[in-house]
């Protein structure tokens, strides 16, 4: 295959501004999901909608931790 111009492929991204912040984000995606997952009986989706929340909850932990004032940066 050959190349024409500056780039073999061009992807356009999405963009959009976000109007809450990612914590916010985190913490509804959490909330929604715990509360989706109460109303289901025991089984595989219920399971599946608490892992999401316990994952939400602990990005939260880590975004929190890496956005403390003073927190030691790479690079």
């Amino acid at each position: 295959m050959e190349e024409s111009g500056s780039s073999f492929m061009t992807v356009k991204r999405n963009r959009r501004k976000q109007t809450i912040s990612f914590s916010e984000r985190l913490q509804l995606a959490a909330r929604e999901a715990r509360q989706s997952a109460h109303k289901l009986p025991q089984g595989p989706e219920r399971e599946t909608l608490l892992k999401k929340a316990r994952q939400a909850e602990t990005a939260m932990r880590i975004n929190g931790w890496l956005t403390l004032p003073g927190s030691r940066r790479c690079g």
